[in-house]
């Protein structure tokens, strides 16, 4: 049986300030106080898992045991059928520099490998987004989202994080660079996965 969500105060396991404004914004009608993992002065575990869900339950686990309070995660990536699901859950490795993360050089790789491979189109793809809600007792509960669309170049709009220049929501003109931030958010995967855990444990906290 789903457990209901009854704290008052929710952490979130993310070091991503793109990730967690996304995810505040969803939670605010819940009344919930939401601080970040970073925000806490977390390490970020190693995500030693080759799954959404298996990486979404270390951040999520590690969080709630380093606070003593729920934590949620959110482990996702972009998934290139031509590419045989590449980059996937190693979408942030994909931008990895000594300097830090680099996404446009990311996402001319993705386009390099595609041009690469003669790719037909269109280049289809999927974001997807696992959230794990977890409880210091070690209880867990996933909720899993996707979008479909596919890969565009070059790179379009200014909004939005990651791969988000390239990725054209089927049914959609404009890539979730270009969207307005409520528009993506209306459609996203993340939304998508956070609408299930709106119907199970939040479902009594809307206001």
């Amino acid at each position: 049986m789903m457990r209901a969500f009854d704290s008052d105060k929710l952490v979130i396991a993310t070091h991503n300030k793109g990730k967690l404004r996304e995810i505040a914004e969803l939670l605010a009608p819940y009344g919930i106080e939401v601080v970040s993992a970073g925000d806490l002065g977390f390490e970020e575990p190693e995500e030693t898992e080759d799954t959404f869900a298996g990486n979404a339950r270390i951040k999520a686990h590690f969080a709630a045991k380093a606070s003593g309070l729920p934590a949620l995660s959110d482990d996702s990536g972009i998934m290139i059928d031509a590419l045989d699901g590449a980059p996937g859950v190693y979408t942030a490795d994909w931008a990895e520099t000594p300097n830090g993360r680099d996404f446009p050089m990311a996402m001319k790789k993705v386009w390099d490998l595609l041009e690469e491979k003669n790719a037909p189109e269109p280049r289809t793809a999927r974001f997807c987004a696992t959230l794990c809600l977890a409880w210091p007792d070690g209880h867990d509960e996933i909720f899993e989202g996707t979008i479909e669309g596919r890969i565009v170049w070059p790179m379009r709009g200014e909004h939005g994080f990651g791969f988000d220049p390239i990725f054209l929501p089927d049914g959609e003109t404009e890539t979730f660079g270009e969207m307005d931030p409520a528009r993506k958010q209306a459609i996203s995967h993340r939304t998508d996965a956070f609408r299930q855990l709106v119907s199970g444990p939040f479902k009594d906290l809307a206001k």
